[in-house]
């Protein structure tokens, strides 16, 4: 079962109830987990480990919920009832875990996946919150969330389709935006895409933009973006590439824009 590996492991959000009052160096709530990615194959368990690596002892709820990315990328937790979601799957043990300074624990992470689940890759959040200390002059309280994808077996389909490309001025700086989506099952990892910029007239080649790597998951769209220089103008050809990787054949397409 070829699945594309997962870039972004471990998100972080950190919810201080008051920012003033912490002095030095010493960090009250400094959570981990290892591993950062957590792939589980069918129905399996893998242990996690979480550290606190901070100077006071912390209490940790262990929780689930949805995952997702937006359109630029940026991750963020949905509702659990979404179609592709794996939250409902997991169990975790225990529920909380109680750290004292510099010490670790093992969480048991197990999927127990339905017998009609639809093949490829199904994704979920585990989130790790702490507690905020009562006995604290000032409360922090820190959420880490783990990623955990599913990969259910059975027929894989890895299926991208180009949709647009628009010309952006965000920030100073003046980008191409592609649309891509994933009609597969699959999440996808896009790296090395290149567009290929002709003036429309002449078919000379002005410009190569290679985007920054993206992933794609399965049943979604992401936008990748290319950084361009001031100087193109005019008419011009836009061509894009996503190079071939092992199941799928390389993607091409051309746009006729205006820089």
């Amino acid at each position: 079962m070829t699945v594309a590996s997962v870039a972004l492991a471990l998100c972080i959000f950190v919810y201080p109830c008051a920012s003033t009052g912490l002095s030095g160096t010493r960090t009250p709530v400094a959570l981990t987990a290892a591993p950062a990615r957590v792939v589980l194959t069918g129905t399996t368990r893998m242990p996690v480990r979480v550290t606190n690596s901070g100077s006071k002892r912390v209490v940790v709820d262990v929780s689930r919920a949805g995952y997702a990315l937006t359109l630029r990328g940026r991750p963020r937790i949905v509702r659990t009832r979404r179609s592709r979601s794996a939250a409902a799957w997991l169990s975790l043990r225990p529920r909380r875990l109680a750290l004292p300074a510099h010490t670790s624990a093992s969480l048991l992470l197990s999927a127990t996946v339905p017998r009609k689940a639809e093949p490829g890759d199904h994704d979920a959040l585990v989130l790790l919150t702490t507690q905020p200390s009562g006995a604290a002059r000032v409360a922090v309280r820190a959420r880490l969330g783990v990623v955990v994808v599913v990969q259910v077996p059975g027929k894989i389909i890895r299926r991208l389709r180009l949709r647009g490309l628009r010309v952006d001025r965000r920030g100073g700086h003046r980008l191409l935006e592609l649309r891509v989506a994933n009609r597969g099952n699959v999440t996808e990892t896009l790296s090395r895409i290149r567009v290929s910029v002709v003036r429309a007239r002449t078919g000379r080649r002005l410009a190569t933009l290679v985007a920054s790597m993206r992933e794609v998951r399965p049943h979604t769209q992401a936008i990748v973006e290319f950084r361009y220089r001031r100087a193109l103008r005019g008419a011009v050809s836009a061509r894009v590439v996503i190079p071939a990787v092992s199941g799928r054949s390389a993607v091409r397409r051309t746009y006729s824009i205006r820089l």
